[in-house]
């Protein structure tokens, strides 16, 4: 049986003074509380509360400090000194002690701490060390925790497992050791997929495919993801970085319209609060919608979270969307370092071809007839035989309607065809519907229903209600049986 929690004592009767003190306690009694949740997911063995707990980490771990820290640990290993020391060896001591929190009581406020509850607060300690920016000592506490519940087989410790393994890669990470854990990690998702441990096969193969993004590994990350199976059953966040990890790959790959449908499920998955996930996946959406030919709603750069950090693609949409080729180079060099530090420089050089397509475009939208010397000056291009070759190219992909005289050297140009009278409306039109069914199939699949128990506890209810109406009744008839006797 686990140990009960107490409640937290009042901040007046502690003494505390200053603001920040009282933050820390506030923050403390956030812990408790979520170990509380943890409490109670072992004994119901209901995941969702374990889910309600990582629910509100990222809020939680902004709030995190060596006070808060050291209050913890002192608090929960009662039970063993050489714990206690070890996690304090990892927190930076406060230069003021707290005052001690009793935090737990009843028979087992001595006994040893539950394996998640455990594993919980040294979750703590290592996100404080990799905030703290002190990633040797992340690697080595990692390590630690790693080799102390790898081996652990609770239902409810999977799910803080799956955490843990997320946090593990990222010290590797920010160390450059990516390589040293790649064979750890396809082990672990050997396991984790006989166990059917869906949340940790999610984010195995999201951590083996960041892994071989890193190095540029796109064919081995796509054969991954053809070979693996995602669990239907993942996090809204984990479907979110898959989505995103896969659109990138299928965009360097040139699938474009698959990268696409990707990207923008992505960002509908991602939380409203994930700026930083929603910035990366629109600048990669941005570009892949520009080399299918399309232009990006002006809205997108709008957005008063993504209007400063997409100020370089917005300049590369207006060179692309004018067909402007001294403008597309001008950009292209005044913001390469953004471009490589987004991964999408290798996809932005790609362009290069879109622009010169929609400067043709507009350029035969404009002349009736034009020499192909004075194309070849308009592109910027070296020789009138190039601008030929390109302008043939955009007449056989039918982005415009012209016959090239390569005797005179001019291109005549045809009038436009009107869309309404193709199929393109049908298509789209086509498009818009799969794109809503899919959402609505998506849906009806991620609705979550009451636990089997639920209708026993309603018959349970009614058949309570049924007896308590035959009391009733039968009350009323001894009553009216006495009357009668009384008459």
């Amino acid at each position: 049986m686990a140990a009960t929690v107490e409640p937290i004592p009042d901040v007046e009767m502690m003494d505390v003074s200053g603001l920040q003190k009282t933050i820390d306690i506030a923050v403390i009694q956030e812990i408790r509380d979520n170990i509380r949740q943890i409490e109670k997911a072992i004994q119901t063995k209901e995941a969702r509360f374990v889910l309600r707990v990582f629910r509100s980490w990222t809020v939680t771990r902004r709030k995190l400090n060596s006070v808060v820290l050291w209050s913890v640990i002192n608090g929960f290993y009662t039970h063993s000194a050489s714990e206690k020391d070890l996690l304090w060896s990892y927190v930076t001591t406060p230069t003021q002690l707290p005052e001690v929190i009793k935090m737990r009581s009843g028979k087992n406020a001595t006994g040893i701490l539950l394996p998640e509850i455990d594993s919980y607060i040294h979750l703590l300690v290592l996100v404080q060390l990799i905030d703290n920016k002190d990633y040797k000592k992340a690697v080595e506490f990692s390590n630690l925790l790693m080799a102390k519940i790898i081996n652990t087989k609770r239902f409810i410790m999977d799910l803080i497992t799956a955490k843990v393994y997320y946090y593990h890669m990222r010290c590797y990470e920010l160390t450059d050791q990516l390589h040293k854990i790649k064979g750890f990690l396809f082990r672990r998702l050997t396991t984790a997929t006989l166990k059917k441990d869906y949340q940790g096969q999610a984010v195995l193969i999201n951590c083996l495919l960041r892994n071989y993004l890193h190095y540029k590994l796109y064919d081995q990350a796509d054969k991954l993801i053809q070979k693996s199976v995602f669990p239907e059953q993942a996090s809204n966040n984990e479907c979110a970085r898959f989505l995103y990890y896969q659109g990138r790959i299928k965009a360097t790959r040139l699938e474009y319209s698959v990268a696409h449908k990707n990207l923008a499920e992505a960002l509908r998955k991602a939380p409203q609060n994930a700026v930083g996930f929603r910035q990366t996946a629109q600048k990669f959406a941005i570009v892949v919608e520009l080399l299918l030919g399309d232009i990006p709603e002006r809205n997108i750069f709008r957005q008063p979270s993504l209007h400063k950090t997409l100020v370089p693609y917005f300049r590369l949409t207006q060179s692309v969307r004018l067909g402007d080729i001294t403008m597309f180079s001008e950009v292209l060099e005044n913001f390469k370092e953004n471009f490589f530090n987004d991964h999408t420089y290798m996809l932005i050089v790609r362009l290069r071809h879109n622009v010169i397509r929609n400067a043709i475009r507009t350029i035969c939208a404009s002349y009736s007839r034009i020499s192909v010397d004075y194309i070849a000056e308009k592109l910027g291009l070296d020789s009138p035989e190039d601008a030929e070759f390109i302008v043939s190219k955009a007449i056989k992909d039918n982005v415009i309607q012209a016959t090239i005289d390569s005797d005179h050297g001019y291109v005549i140009c045809k009038e436009p065809v009107d869309i309404y009278c193709t199929h393109e409306p049908h298509i789209a039109f086509n498009q818009r519907i799969s794109f809503s069914l899919d959402l609505h199939n998506k849906v009806v699949k991620a609705m979550s229903f009451p636990h089997k128990s639920y209708g026993e506890d309603l018959e349970i209810v009614k058949e309570r209600r049924e007896r308590e109406q035959q009391d009733i009744e039968l009350a009323k008839e001894m009553a009216e049986d006495d009357d009668a006797f009384l008459d």
